[in-house]
């Protein structure tokens, strides 16, 4: 017998590729399972099921940096106690973080795919389901998207979940409506602006040498990178990122604020009397609009 949810969470993280830098990732995912019927004649509940496994997920893959351990070129060690140092090191666009153990989630494989995350998951979530459940199947997804869509990586210091975590992204589509108009070019162009982008806070901005990086770090500087450091209630987060790839922002950057960035940024491209409306995203189906 086959029980199956789907949509039954969505994954919000963000994952390192020697090619792309930190991309911010939105997975769907849906869930079988089978097994014998148990004495509610039931698989299992459908409500323990989807409780029980977004919980699981939510603790160890959700709102996490995804970093393939076995690619040569990333470095995790041990720094305090409970934290963590992080190096990916591709040239001058080389990545480092200080972070909270929990802010990262640790794939035994050389590169960060669907199929490896799924794995991943799959070794997580079936030595926590009752011994009646005999198979489990998952399956990761992308939104299905028209228009355009950017990945973006940030932090949020001053939120109480999980979205502190400095690396942590989305895939995200975007809305510009001009006159009531939806405008494909406008859309394309900040979307393609925000490709695999990093978006920092100018609050957070502190000189590199200010953080306490790994000795991979040694040989940044300010010239290439900016660095990032908060104290949030899961404790202290720093980062040090290539500038290239980085959109230092005013505000934080909650989708809020980011809606109303956009629309700042797209008005100066407009005549004063056409009216705008923009829709960001936060990942999958949730996000905020700002107009002028």
């Amino acid at each position: 017998m086959n029980l199956f949810v789907r949509d039954l969470t969505v994954i919000d993280s963000s994952y390192l590729c020697l090619q792309r830098g930190v991309v911010g990732e939105s997975w769907i995912l849906d869930v079988t399972l089978s097994g014998e019927l148990n004495e509610m004649s039931m698989v299992l509940d459908f409500g323990r099921v989807k409780k029980q496994i977004k919980q699981l997920v939510d603790a160890n893959v959700d709102h996490r940096l995804l970093v393939p351990i076995q690619n040569d070129a990333i470095t995790y060690q041990s720094s305090k106690p409970g934290y963590a140092t992080l190096d990916m090191l591709r040239g001058e666009r080389s990545l480092h973080l200080h972070c909270p153990e929990e802010a990262y989630c640790l794939v035994n494989d050389k590169t960060i795919t669907k199929e490896s995350v799924t794995e991943h998951l799959y070794q997580v979530l079936r030595s926590n389901l009752p011994s009646n459940v005999t198979g489990l199947t998952l399956t990761l997804r992308t939104e299905d998207i028209e228009g355009a869509f950017y990945h973006y990586t940030h932090g949020l210091k001053k939120h109480d979940g999980n979205c502190q975590r400095i690396a942590h992204g989305h895939r995200s589509p975007i809305e510009i409506w001009v006159d009531e108009q939806r405008d494909n070019a406008l859309e394309h162009a900040f979307a393609e602006r925000w490709q695999d982008i990093y978006l920092g806070t100018e609050e957070d901005r502190v000189a590199v040498d200010a953080l306490n990086l790994s000795e991979n770090a040694a040989q940044i500087s300010d010239k290439s990178h900016f660095g990032f450091k908060y104290t949030a209630p899961q404790g202290e987060f720093e980062l040090a990122i290539a500038k290239s790839e980085t959109e230092v922002l005013p505000t934080d950057t909650t989708v809020e604020l980011l809606a109303n960035y956009i629309a700042d940024e797209v008005k100066t491209h407009l005549i004063p009397s056409q009216s705008l409306k923009i829709v960001a995203y936060e990942g999958v189906g949730k996000g905020a609009m700002a107009f002028r």
